[in-house]
């Protein structure tokens, strides 16, 4: 069934529509002509009932038992042509349109015999005489009566009709093919030029590079209280969230190729201190090593360090859970910070932490990185007798706050910090050089534990503020 039907819209609509006033033009036609049949039986049936009514009683009908020659001058006249009288055992006549009186045959008589007398009109094909409308009733003389009437002129009316209905639906039916198909095609229009710009959008260059904004479906044709404006509506949606995805996309791709980068230069440092002690090492031919293996083991470590800084990443970045168990809060932050006041005793390290115990749901482990990277942060990047204040509270969420009163951040680096790599500048002097992965790896470990890493930085007012969800 589908292969006979058009492969395209247009097509279906305009078959559907032929189809549908093809069978309504049946339908009007079947039932005009039925109508129209009834209406004409019925008014046949009146004449036939007073013609019934004038053949028993009309005084110039031929006596059924004499001669056929044996009438009246006037026999025949003022009756309907057809009429036919039959009286059983005798023979019928039937009135020609001339006024007479011939003998029907006896084929015919017995069919008119063998209609019920039940006061109800039936067909009859009689041979040689055609069609008849015919009616029999019992006489006051016991006589059966059986009159009749042709049916041909009820017979041509219809078949006259039924041409003229045949006629009329199929010019229906060839105007609604025209009209149909200009008329969806029209209407099909917006509908073509939504997929025009479809069309546009897959010939763009789109598996590399920078995207930015493609183009989009008129505004005219994305009116909500149309379907060919919702279509519209819903592929601008669409559209605009390729966008997002593939501008995404593009900026993971250059932060991987900058990572990269990045990681390289950070491992290129150590591995040549290591190949240039090593070379030493065979050319000199000393026999003290100690030294040059002093020096080869602190760079190892330096990039073990780095290197599980960089696996904790990929896998957090993966999602992979962190282990959730309730973690003392309160504990956590003071063990941090006596932690650091014995590190770097050329500070000022102070805390303050509710009296009761503050407990939220998570990885100790990982947490305590977070907080132990800002303060290390902060012992890097401010002068020394700079104070660093780590406050505990809770206001709604669980907020860890670490500030101090350094030189600040540079404003040019304040949206980048928590970036892979980045360093502070020369503003915040460090004591030590590091990878630029610490804020990564706090943003990281907030954002596994559904919280958040912010900073707000004015010279003299430093403040990084870890948000986590409260039990």
């Amino acid at each position: 069934m589908r292969k006979l039907l058009p492969s395209s819209l247009t097509g279906r609509l305009v078959v559907t529509v032929v189809a549908l006033v093809a069978v309504a033009s049946l339908l009007v036609a079947g039932a005009v002509t039925v109508v129209m049949n009834r209406y004409l039986t019925d008014r046949l049936d009146e004449k036939l009932k007073d013609s019934m009514g004038r053949a028993q009683h009309a005084p110039n009908l031929p006596r059924a038992d004499g001669d056929p020659d044996d009438r009246r001058p006037d026999a025949g006249r003022g009756q309907d042509v057809g009429l036919i009288i039959v009286i059983p055992g005798k023979p019928g006549s039937i009135i020609t349109a001339s006024g007479g009186l011939p003998q029907i045959s006896t084929a015919a008589r017995d069919l008119l015999a063998g209609v019920a007398p039940d006061d109800e009109a039936h067909n009859v094909h009689l041979p040689k005489y055609g069609s008849y409308r015919v009616l029999a009733q019992q006489g006051p003389d016991g006589s059966t009566y059986v009159v009749g009437l042709p049916r041909e002129d009820v017979e041509e009316t219809i078949a006259s009709l039924i041409r003229w209905e045949a006629l009329l639906a199929l010019g229906a039916i060839a105007a609604a093919g025209v009209a149909g198909r200009v008329i969806v095609r029209r209407q099909l229009r917006p509908l073509r030029e939504v997929a025009a710009t479809a069309h546009e959008v897959i010939a763009m260059p789109l598996s590399s590079g920078e995207i930015g904004e493609t183009v989009r479906v008129p505004a005219e044709l994305t009116d909500p209280d149309t379907e060919v404006g919702q279509v519209g509506g819903a592929l601008n949606q669409l559209l605009g969230h390729v966008e997002e995805a593939l501008d995404a996309r593009h900026e993971s791709e250059q932060q991987v190729r900058q990572f990269l980068a990045d990681a390289s230069h950070e491992l290129r440092t150590p591995l040549s201190t290591i190949k240039g002690y090593a070379e030493l090492s065979r050319r000199t031919g000393r026999d003290d090593p100690d030294q040059i293996l002093a020096k080869v083991e602190s760079e190892a470590g330096r990039m073990s360090t780095l290197v599980e800084d960089m696996l904790l990443l990929a896998r957090l970045d993966a999602g992979r859970e962190v282990d959730r168990r309730p973690v003392d809060l309160t504990r956590l932050v003071v063990e941090a910070v006596d932690d650091a006041r014995v590190v770097d005793p050329e500070r000022q390290w102070t805390f303050d932490v509710p009296d009761e115990p503050v407990t939220v749901t998570g990885d100790e482990q990982r947490l305590h990185q977070a907080v132990t990277n800002l303060l290390t942060n902060a012992s890097r990047h401010t002068p020394p007798r700079t104070t660093v204040d780590v406050r505990l509270r809770v206001d709604g969420a669980v907020l860890v706050e670490v500030h101090d009163d350094g030189p600040g951040i540079d404003p040019s680096l304040a949206p980048t910090i928590f970036e892979r790599f980045v360093r502070g500048d020369s503003s915040r002097t460090r004591a030590s050089g590091g990878a630029g992965l610490g804020m990564s790896l706090v943003r990281a470990i907030m954002h596994a534990h559904h919280g958040t890493a912010t900073v707000e930085s004015t010279p003299g007012d430093t403040t990084f503020t870890l948000t986590l969800p409260r039990d």
